[in-house]
């Protein structure tokens, strides 16, 4: 979850007709509203969704998800891609410098005490990737989805002897990748740029496949999922295995949609992503089957947030200018006080209920025989 120029577009607060609680949230957006309330809020509008989808009402839920399913399958295989790259991966490179950790890792990290620093967090769920997808050195291995290389790269020096290719929807992300590579003289790694919509590798970078296949955080922004894994099989050798880590919710699972201009994440965060159940993937076994699976509890993600956010704050002299650069002086501050509401968002979401409802799945398919 980038463009190194400070160049890059992102979406400007649009002036519309605002719902019943739009001034609330111009506050909110506008730092107005104490933190400890911004984050009660968010806690209510969570227990609602839960209501709202169903969570108590077994056959209500049932039938929510089996729509749901439908639905995907009759969708392509991701929507509203350039959306993802608007909101999170074309933001000045330097933005995500000042706040994240040393892996640059955008996505769940592991506290195995609950007393590790960020940099310590990102390094252990690195570590708990190699042993579930169950790499060893030597492997052609595929990052789909790479982000900012922080898979990749630790990847590529941990198996000097694989060969690490990632694949990419952002050009300044590749861009960034490919410059760390060279700086730490990795030459068993290549970055290339597509949209895994329509994207196919050419023959010299497939060869006979991949033994493993990774994808973190990912999936989340994918809506068909048999066609999906349809593709990612067909880059796969014979005894290949695909490893996945999503977010998601122990039973529910739904679009994350904009309609009324009221669900503040998906116009800002999210537009075309999915809330994942722990059980929707293994709805898609048309060509790849399920192995083994895991679950991390929703406080990694809380505790990875709260980092963020902590970093975020403490950096903020530093990266104010950025978003001057990005947004414009005026609007500059309102954008720096929506992405510490979205830090919070996350932290509150994967927090509720002791980080029992929303969480992280772990997944390793291989190909289905016969």
């Amino acid at each position: 979850m980038s463009d190194l120029s400070s160049q890059a577009a992102m979406p400007k607060p649009q002036k519309q007709e605002a719902p019943v609680d739009g001034r609330l949230i111009d506050w909110c957006e506008r730092g107005r509203i104490p933190d400890s309330l911004v984050r009660l809020g968010m806690r209510r509008l969570m227990k609602q969704r839960l209501r709202d989808e169903g969570l108590n009402d077994g056959e209500a839920r049932s039938k929510r998800f089996n729509r749901l399913v439908d639905e995907l399958r009759a969708s392509p295989i991701a929507i509203e891609t350039q959306a993802a790259n608007s909101q999170h991966y074309e933001v000045p490179a330097e933005f995500f410098h000042g706040h994240l950790g040393e892996h640059l890792k955008y996505s769940c990290c592991l506290y195995r005490t609950g007393k590790e620093t960020l940099d310590q967090a990102e390094t252990a769920m690195l570590e708990e990737y190699a042993v579930r997808a169950q790499l060893y050195d030597g492997q052609r291995i595929l990052d789909l989805g790479c982000g900012w290389g922080s898979l990749s790269l630790w990847l590529a020096e941990k198996y000097p002897r694989s060969q690490i290719v990632g694949l990419s929807n952002s050009l300044g992300q590749r861009e960034f990748i490919e410059v760390m590579a060279a700086e730490r003289g990795l030459t068993n790694l290549r970055v290339v740029t597509g949209n895994i919509v329509d994207y196919q590798f050419d023959e010299a970078v497939l060869g006979d496949g991949f033994d493993r296949v990774l994808s973190i955080e990912m999936f989340e922004h994918m809506k068909n999922y048999r066609l999906l894994l349809n593709k990612v099989c067909g880059w796969m050798r014979e005894d290949a295995k695909l490893f996945v880590h999503v977010f998601a919710h122990r039973t529910l699972a739904y679009h994350f949609e904009v309609k009324d201009g009221s669900d503040w994440m998906s116009k800002y965060f999210f537009t075309g992503g999915t809330m994942p159940s722990e059980s929707l993937l293994l709805h898609f076994q048309d060509d790849l089957t399920i192995d083994r699976q895991w679950w991390v509890s929703g406080a990694h993600y809380e505790k990875t947030a709260n980092h963020w956010l902590e970093n975020l704050d403490a950096a903020r002299n530093e990266l104010m200018p950025l978003l001057v650069q990005t947004y414009g002086a005026a609007d500059a501050p309102v954008w720096f006080q929506r992405w510490r509401m979205f830090y919070m968002a996350v932290a509150e979401l994967f927090g509720y209920a002791k980080g029992n409802e929303w969480g992280v799945a772990h997944y390793r398919f291989a190909k289905r025989r016969g």
